[in-house]
């Protein structure tokens, strides 16, 4: 079995561009968890993409972060990626 490691990647988007980023990122395969934090460092919300990618789970999550995004000027989306060693 491949030995699995995790790393985070920070990204800082504004309001209108995080319900976009949110999307892409939740399409790539190497993708495991999303943490949306405001521009304090506060953690908005946590979204494990394996259960977010299935269909219809993932448009109530879209529709809270679209909420979200109307509330917040900026925030920084970390993102949990896992590599193959």
């Amino acid at each position: 079995m491949l030995e699995q490691s995790t790393f985070k990647e920070e990204i800082k988007v504004s309001g209108q561009q995080l319900v976009e980023t949110v999307k892409k990122l939740v399409h790539e395969a190497n993708v495991r968890s999303l943490v949306i934090k405001n521009e304090k460092g506060e953690r908005l919300i946590e979204i494990p993409v394996t259960a977010a990618s299935v269909g219809a789970i993932l448009l109530p999550v879209l529709a809270a972060i679209g909420a979200l995004a109307a509330l917040v000027t900026n925030c920084q989306i970390d993102v949990i990626k896992v590599k193959s060693k």
